[in-house]
């Protein structure tokens, strides 16, 4: 297949003009958190929804506020809590007496980015109507099915060392999420400048500098980048050697691992590292682009024994291991 790799870099390049203004206006508010803000790009530009989890006080919902302010689009924060239900989710059906006719009430899941603050803080029931709102981008109220907006983009938050009051996710549900980032604190510069704009109040004003219609223009010319054969065969060992890791040498993982990565993983991996070879510019995906979205998009797939628990292994030691193991294009 003849592929011209100029025509795509030079397509490549005018989609992503916007990238740098959209960074530099969240850079107006966040400090540092370069791994996090760009994340939420791939998610944006991907088509996949991005779970972040990390202590309190990160800026995770600062950073998806500012996100949305820079982009002039709706979006509409959900405080997750024990008594939520799912109408307070979705919307639900309203009796009109002077009409005598039922109508439909909205939820705030219509809108165009969503953010779920504390997911596991509310339970089974609401997390199930928000991931199959993610999962078909459409939502039954009554009789009525209502189709998403586009873009549609779920960001959801939780806390990893508090688990009281809490329901976590089933692993089945943490699967519908492209992304589950890891998010760590600032390096001492990001924290000093961070105090130091705190110290001197205010908080400067986000302007929105990208349109809907840029971001699906920009997600379309994602699927055109382009994907070699032999990246596409890295990307699917690095998916089979979590399932059946004695096949390529890592018999030591057997023990460890109890259920490999889904299907999903491959697809979200394709489509992760194209976003990223796009946020760089390029018409092309390198191994280098797989290996860096490798672990947010396998780190919730990869399902440990006890075994490995009881020694205390991570999925991101397990990953990191295959990702040694497996030999580069």
């Amino acid at each position: 297949m003849n592929v011209d790799i100029q025509a795509l870099n030079d397509k490549v390049q005018k989609e992503s003009a916007f990238v740098q203004n959209l960074t530099e206006e969240i850079g107006k508010v966040i400090v540092g958190q370069t791994y996090m803000v760009e994340r939420l790009l791939i998610g944006l530009l991907a088509n996949g929804h991005v779970l972040l989890e990390g202590v309190p006080g990160l800026a995770k919902t600062l950073t998806v506020n500012t996100l949305a302010l820079a982009i002039d689009t709706k979006f509409q924060r959900i405080q997750f809590t024990p008594d939520l239900l799912p109408a307070d989710l979705i919307g639900t059906l309203i009796y009109d007496q002077e009409k005598r006719e039922f109508t439909t009430k909205k939820g705030p899941i219509f809108s165009n980015l969503v953010l779920a603050d504390e997911i596991n803080r509310s339970p089974a029931k609401v997390q199930s109507a928000l991931l199959e709102a993610m999962m078909e981008r459409q939502v039954t109220i009554g009789e009525n099915t209502f189709k998403l907006d586009d873009p549609f983009l779920v960001l959801a938050t939780q806390n990893p060392i508090e688990q009281e009051g809490t329901y976590p996710l089933p692993e089945a549900q943490i699967d519908r999420f492209m992304l589950k980032l890891s998010v760590g604190y600032p390096s001492r510069e990001e924290e000093l400048e961070i105090m130091r704009r705190m110290a001197g109040g205010g908080t400067p004003t986000v302007q929105p500098v990208v349109s809907p219609k840029e971001i699906i223009s920009a997600r379309n010319t994602v699927g055109d980048i382009y994907l070699d054969a032999k990246i596409e065969d890295y990307i699917i060992d690095i998916v089979f050697a979590t399932r059946e890791p004695g096949r390529y040498g890592l018999e030591a993982l057997t023990e460890l691992i109890s259920f490999g990565a889904s299907p999903r993983a491959s697809i979200f991996l394709v489509q992760a590292a194209k976003a990223h070879a796009l946020l760089r510019g390029r018409g092309y995906v390198t191994p280098d682009d797989v290996r860096a979205m490798c672990m947010d998009i396998l780190r919730h797939r990869v399902l440990l024994t006890y075994e490995a628990e009881a020694e205390e292994i991570t999925a991101e030691n397990i990953i990191q291991q295959i990702l040694a193991k497996i030999e580069v294009p």
